[in-house]
């Protein structure tokens, strides 16, 4: 088992929390028609997202995914390779349990510099917009 995180463009999410979970149950089911691994597909936010993320936490697939050289010469950054799974309003992360707190901290800190939403997928269930949802 993962320990499972995702940012949303807030836009395209519904507001209200019933509605939101079933808005995150169909995106999860991955029907969009492209390949998961590149972040070509998703929007501009998303992207920076993603390319500020994938600094601490490397792709596991895709054009980012690091080398065999680098994954052999630096033990930590191979210990952080992440699962993507990049839609067109949503990119959901799969980390490494003992990796759950950097991973959170690092993901919503990441999300609230871009403006994206985030979404404790494997915690208790938040949804963060904002700094003030943060807060509260």
């Amino acid at each position: 088992m993962s320990y499972d995180l995702m940012v949303f463009e807030k836009a395209q999410a519904p507001n209200n929390k019933t509605e939101f979970i079933k808005w995150y149950e169909n995106q999860v089911e991955w029907k969009e028609d492209h390949n998961y691994d590149s972040i070509e597909v998703s929007s501009a936010n998303l992207k920076n997202w993603f390319m500020d993320m994938i600094q601490v936490f490397p792709p596991m697939e895709g054009e980012f995914a690091l080398s065999d050289d680098e994954i052999e010469n630096d033990e930590d950054l191979a210990n952080r390779i992440t699962d993507y799974c990049i839609g067109k309003d949503v990119i959901y992360a799969c980390f490494a349990w003992s990796l759950a707190e950097d991973a959170y901290n690092t993901m919503l800190k990441i999300a609230l510099k871009h403006g994206v939403g985030f979404f404790d997928v494997s915690g208790n269930g938040e949804i963060i917009l904002s700094e003030c949802d943060e807060q509260n």
